[in-house]
C-alpha cells in the first residue's frame, strides 16, 4: 500500500529531488531534448495558457510538440497582468495568433477562500499580499472569466482565434466549453482596427 493509499502524505523531504539528481537526470536526457537551431517562435503560432497542476502536461494533451507552442502557466491558468505581458510579447515578437486556454477539473484554485488564505499569507509572512488571489467558483465560470479577460484586453490583437477547453483530470478528455465560435466572432469583429 502506497503513503497515499493509506491517506498519509509523504513528507516534503521524502519526494524532493536534490540538485544532484535534477542534473544527472539532465545529463540522461540532454541528447533527445537538444534543440539546435529550431526558432524560438512556436511553429504553430500558438499560446497556451493552463494551470499549474502538477497532473497536466499541455502540450501532450493537445497533441502539440516542443517548439509549436508558448505555454504560459499559474495557479488556476487565470488571466493575470503578467500573462497579458507574456501574450502581448508572444505576439508582438513572435507571431502567434492564437490562443487556448485549457482550465480542469478538480482545480485547487476552485472555491478557494481567498480570505483564508490572505490571512494564513499575513500570519505566515507579516502582511497581506496585494496581488489578486483570481479563485473562481466553478470550472467554467473559471474558464469563462479567462476567456473574457483576454477579449477586454487592449493588448491582445483582436484577429486572434481564442479557444477554451476543460480537461478533465479522470478522464484525460478535453472538453469543448462552446466558447470557441462565440470568442472567435467577437475578437474578429475588430480586425479591421489591426494594422
Amino acid at each position: 500500500m502506497s503513503q497515499q493509499d493509506s491517506g498519509k502524505q509523504p513528507e516534503p523531504d521524502e519526494l524532493r529531488p536534490s540538485a544532484d539528481e535534477l542534473i544527472e537526470h539532465n545529463r540522461h536526457v540532454a541528447d533527445t531534448v537538444k534543440t539546435p537551431g529550431m526558432a524560438a517562435a512556436p511553429r504553430r503560432h500558438v499560446a497556451v495558457v493552463t494551470c499549474m497542476d502538477a497532473r497536466i502536461e499541455p502540450l501532450a494533451e493537445l497533441g502539440l510538440d516542443i517548439g509549436e507552442a508558448h505555454v504560459i502557466r499559474n495557479a488556476g491558468g487565470v488571466v493575470t497582468d503578467d500573462v497579458i505581458r507574456s501574450l502581448s510579447i508572444s505576439q508582438q515578437k513572435m507571431g502567434t495568433r492564437e490562443i487556448v486556454v485549457v482550465h480542469h477539473t478538480s482545480c485547487g484554485m476552485c472555491g478557494l477562500d481567498e480570505t483564508e488564505l490572505r490571512d494564513q499569507l499575513e500570519r505566515r509572512f507579516g502582511e497581506r499580499p496585494e496581488w489578486p488571489i483570481g479563485a473562481f467558483a466553478d470550472d467554467q465560470t473559471g474558464l469563462r472569466d479567462a476567456i473574457a479577460a483576454l477579449e477586454a484586453s487592449s493588448f491582445i490583437e483582436r484577429d486572434t482565434i481564442i479557444f477554451g477547453f476543460l480537461y478533465d483530470i479522470e478522464t484525460g478528455f478535453l472538453t469543448d466549453v462552446a466558447l470557441g465560435e462565440a470568442v472567435t466572432a467577437a475578437t474578429s469583429a475588430g480586425s479591421s482596427d489591426v494594422t
